[in-house]
């Protein structure tokens, strides 16, 4: 069985001083994509995670974005970034292949207040997306990360509030729509389908975390071709290293 987690630390550095290497421990991933490391150098593994290794892109300036991989199976093959210097200066994309697929680890970016960079998210949604879709012609993707947008209403603690606002626009929600219905799956929703009140991000003002009131942005993708590899999805919910907590799912390829 192959288990694969998807996080936003957050900064690594901090992650790491709030409990970040025992929720790996507890997790037990054997792929785990990490994004917003906001650090140019990977840290030390402790000595009892042997068999883990880094991969890691820093973005240019320093203390931002980023994503790296944490896996103890060694790929084939890495890539960093998907050739369009304006996404890649900031480290948003890391790709692993492995012999029976690939893992492609994406840091989408936050449309900000006033909307400000949604134009620049909605240009990275449909590079990443013609990105991912050539690499699923090869062998199938596992796609997984911090998408900053809630689907739909049963994503988000209070959708009618934060209608328009960053993560939760008409045009962002509607590219995810379109890019689920080019035949991917959204391993979480997949196995609960009617599932409420489950967050993979709380923010950190006004006890936001303990009253519930968060978003589920982070998601872990398949392709419809190999649903028949799905076996569980949950998240993580034991950890407050991060704003936002891992989601998992475990997968047996064929």
């Amino acid at each position: 069985m192959l288990r694969v987690a998807s996080w936003n630390v957050n900064g690594i550095r901090a992650a790491i001083r709030k409990g970040f290497w025992d929720a790996v421990r507890a997790l037990k991933p054997d792929i785990l994509g990490i994004q917003e490391i906001k650090a140019n150098d990977p840290p030390e593994i402790p000595l009892d995670l042997t068999g883990y290794r880094w991969y890691w892109f820093s973005a240019e300036r320093k203390g931002y974005a980023g994503t790296a991989i944490l896996t103890r199976i060694k790929p084939k093959k890495v890539e960093y970034g998907i050739g369009r210097e304006e996404f890649d200066r900031e480290g948003r994309v890391i790709t692993l292949e492995f012999d029976k697929f690939l893992v492609v680890n994406a840091y989408f970016p936050h449309s900000q207040r006033e909307l400000q960079r949604l134009p620049f998210k909605l240009e990275f949604n449909r590079a990443v997306e013609q990105y991912v879709e050539e690499l699923r012609q090869e062998k199938p993707v596992i796609f997984m990360g911090d998408f900053n947008v809630a689907h739909t209403e049963k994503d988000i603690a209070r959708p009618k509030q934060n209608e328009g606002n960053a993560g939760f626009t008409k045009e962002e929600r509607e590219w995810i729509d379109s890019f689920l219905k080019k035949g991917w799956i959204d391993t979480w929703r997949y196995l609960h389908p009617d599932e409420t009140g489950k967050y993979t991000w709380w923010s950190y003002r006004f006890k936001a975390r303990e009253k519930n009131i968060g978003w589920r942005i982070d998601y872990i993708l398949i392709p419809e071709e190999i649903k028949h590899w799905l076996k569980d999805a949950w998240i993580f919910y034991d950890t407050y290293a991060s704003d936002h907590v891992p989601t998992v799912a475990e997968l047996e390829p064929k």
